[in-house]
């Protein structure tokens, strides 16, 4: 199966070398190192001493690729600027990201590049509407400038994936021949793979998949409609949005990319994932229906022979650095979620080359609908299935990251 998946690559895409490396390769088991989100807290970015230190504890982990999510700045969904400073000049941005690339490689880590944008006001990128032809020319051209600025970040970083975009739902669909010509600039100035990260809801749309190496999915995916799901509902759920995903890798013959997944720390996290815990109160903690939801989500995806791997949103520059988000939120650190990450990563993948992984790698029962042997080992010495502690108020800097 596996050699059949190595000569489709080479034939998918006319970069059939970027192809043929990837299907050479482990599965991605990645992590999306999130910035920090003020000024006020130096030492904390990319490229700092702490982000250095984290990058070990991802590889005891069993990570081995970290994703990286430099942002530009949008002041409103209407404005046709966007601004390449965020929180530090792009100068200083640029230097930290070369230094924490740098330090990825030289632990043997693959790295994706995914530049974000921020809305200042309110809003999600993915309703960035512009409202005539003359406005969105403009935009298109400030949007081309800051992916262009970023590739070629890039390619001096030497990075592995670049990603054109992420969740840019309200014209991803339409503007084919801009986005060619975005594509063809991108692949001009950098020759490693390309992707984009379509919001889990938007990837059938996207008019230009033909042109890129990976289709690459932000996989916030509910899991089920209603609260107090089961086990078993989780894994049902899972195991649709998969296959969807997975049609969507035969029709256009590539493999598909989990640029981001995850789930909160709180009860019915799967239900509407995508909600922002920022902008909860009085919100219970849930360890276990976080992990619930990982293990689900995790397990299935690891059974995919078409998956080139995923990334778990999010960690932190500075690992134990808590004002960038509150504690219901989306990092597994040093909660049951991680213990199960770490337990799926350091297994063997259905899309691994067999000779990819260390002698002895265990396989995870995988299409289960009762929770897996080796991932319950992992949540056995938990409190009660419910760790339920009342938590009052909100911490976190805020995001506009809507998924």
């Amino acid at each position: 199966m596996h050699a059949l998946l190595c000569a489709a690559a080479v034939a998918w895409t006319p970069h059939a070398q970027a192809q043929a490396r990837l299907t050479e390769l482990p599965a991605l088991r990645g992590v999306t190192v999130g910035p920090i989100e003020s000024s006020q807290q130096p030492q904390r970015g990319y490229g700092s001493p702490a982000s250095i230190e984290l990058l070990d504890e991802l590889v005891r982990l069993g990570v081995n690729s970290v994703s990286i999510t430099p942002f530009g700045r949008l002041w409103s969904l209407s404005s046709v600027q966007i601004e390449p400073d965020f929180e530090w000049t792009f100068a200083d941005n640029r230097a930290g990201v070369l230094r924490f690339v740098a330090a990825a490689k030289a632990r043997g880590l693959r790295v994706l590049l995914v530049p974000h944008l921020w809305v200042e006001t309110s809003g999600w990128r993915g309703d960035i509407e512009q409202g005539s032809d003359g406005r969105w020319r403009a935009y298109q051209a400030a949007y081309r400038e800051f992916v262009l600025r970023w590739a070629d970040v890039a390619a001096a970083a030497g990075v592995d994936i670049f990603s054109i975009g992420v969740e840019c739902k309200s014209w991803s669909g339409r503007f084919g021949e801009y986005w060619t010509q975005l594509i063809r600039s991108v692949r001009a100035r950098f020759h490693g793979q390309l992707t984009y990260s379509a919001n889990w809801d938007e990837a059938d749309d996207v008019v230009f998949w033909d042109q890129l190496d990976l289709i690459g999915i932000n996989a916030f995916y509910p899991l089920a409609e209603r609260g107090q799901a089961s086990y078993a509902q989780y894994a049902a759920g899972a195991a649709r949005a998969l296959e969807r995903a997975g049609t969507l890798s035969a029709e256009l013959h590539k493999p598909v990319l989990l640029a981001e997944m995850g789930y909160t720390t709180r009860p019915d996290a799967a239900v509407e994932p995508w909600l922002w815990p920022d902008t909860m109160r009085d919100v219970q903690i849930d360890e276990w229906e976080q992990a619930r939801a990982f293990a689900a989500l995790l397990g299935a995806a690891a059974s995919q022979p078409w998956l080139a791997g995923v990334f778990v949103w999010r960690y932190y520059a500075h690992l134990d650095d808590v004002s960038q988000e509150a504690a219901w939120g989306f990092s597994p650190h040093a909660k049951l979620a991680e213990r199960v990450m770490r337990n799926v990563f350091k297994s063997q993948w259905a899309s691994d080359p067999h000779d990819a992984l260390e002698a002895g790698a265990p396989a995870l029962d995988h299409g289960r609908t009762t929770m897996p042997k080796r991932l319950e080992k992992y949540l056995s010495n938990a409190p009660p299935a419910t760790r339920l502690l009342s938590t009052p108020g909100s911490a976190g800097s805020g995001s506009n990251d809507m998924k």
